[in-house]
């Protein structure tokens, strides 16, 4: 099958809608598909304002288009909200051409983390934008309930996976980390004011506190919180050794659709803290994970489960398993006897 993935997300973004994106892309083309990824490094593009990291691309119609039918797809899925989908939207509607939408991020609460704007009127440009789709993928039951409840009814599931070649039970601890003073509590991912990494970092619970990624408000929070330890972004087998060091994974975002890195730090057998929101209650079991309204009660608890138990739990997350789902998500977006032809 010819699989068009159309994102405004890509490289050298580091985030968990990138990373998954790459992988399903690699296993698609493993398993024999033909996936071309329209993305914002095929076009102009300029940085976002308060947010650098991400670029929003000029990405005209008529680019899009040329690409798109040039590759001549059986299926189109438009993976975010932005300029780029747009465009690929946009064609796709005039030529009655069907199409799958996902919701990665929760959009409308990071806007109005940032800005202060009522997440309602986000929601209305969601609406509009996913409403076409012949499906919205949703990694979790409860985006899923969350979509619909939006007025968005027509959610598929489609999970995510772990590298299990990276991250296992088996990974060699980054030594400087697991020297710090225990237990040692590991903040992984952006560093933005809508993951909420200050509550983890204004937390009681003793021990040392290490935070890798980077991001807009790392200065301002490294400035504030002197006795954390800023290591900025790991990727690959450094990464993992960071989660192996690490006695838990603590996840303090409110707004996260799923959360890579807590399977991820599953997989090499660190426990997560969290609160009781979506994402963790999607993927968190009570051997694997402890989630309170009171952070320092969620670590403390965490640091009594079974490493064991949780590498086991995080080894069932696989890339092929994401990928067979969002292959069947994708289904009701093409004529089948196109690809008999």
């Amino acid at each position: 099958m010819r699989i068009a993935i159309v994102t405004d997300a890509w490289s050298p973004q580091v985030n968990g809608v990138v990373r998954t994106l790459q992988a399903v892309s690699a296993e698609l083309r493993q398993q024999g598909h033909q996936v071309l990824v329209v993305s914002p490094d095929l076009f102009h593009s300029i940085p976002c304002p308060t947010y650098p990291e991400i670029r929003l691309a000029f990405a005209r119609t008529g680019a899009v288009a040329r690409l798109l039918e040039d590759f001549g797809p059986h299926a189109i899925h438009l993976a975010t909200e932005g300029p780029v989908c747009i465009a690929a939207r946009r064609w796709c509607l005039a030529r009655a051409f069907p199409f799958t939408t996902a919701y990665h991020t929760q959009f409308p609460d990071y806007v109005a983390a940032r800005t202060g704007l009522n997440p309602e009127w986000i929601w209305r440009y969601i609406r509009w934008f996913h409403s076409p789709a012949q499906a919205i993928l949703a990694s979790t039951a409860s985006i899923a309930a969350t979509l619909q409840a939006h007025g968005l009814p027509n959610v598929r599931h489609w999970g995510r996976g772990v590298d299990l070649a990276l991250f296992h039970a088996r990974v060699v601890p980054d030594a400087a980390i697991a020297a710090l003073p225990g237990p040692v509590q590991l903040y992984v991912g952006r560093i933005a004011v809508e993951k909420n990494i200050a509550a983890f970092l204004g937390g009681a619970h003793p021990g040392s506190k290490v935070v890798v990624g980077d991001g807009p408000a790392r200065a301002t929070l490294e400035a504030k919180y002197p006795d954390a330890h800023f290591l900025g972004p790991r990727y690959g087998a450094d990464l993992a050794a960071a989660y192996a060091a690490a006695d838990v994974l603590v996840f303090p975002s409110r707004t996260d659709t799923f959360g890579l890195v807590m399977i991820e730090a599953l997989a090499c057998g660190t426990p997560v803290a969290a609160y009781p929101v979506t994402g963790p209650v999607d993927v968190l079991t009570e051997r694997t994970g402890a989630m309170d309204e009171d952070l320092d009660t969620a670590i403390a608890r965490a640091l009594t489960l079974s490493r064991t138990a949780c590498a086991r739990y995080g080894s069932g997350f696989t890339w092929a398993a994401s990928a067979r789902q969002f292959l069947a998500g994708l289904a009701p977006a093409f004529e089948r006897e196109t690809l008999a032809a």
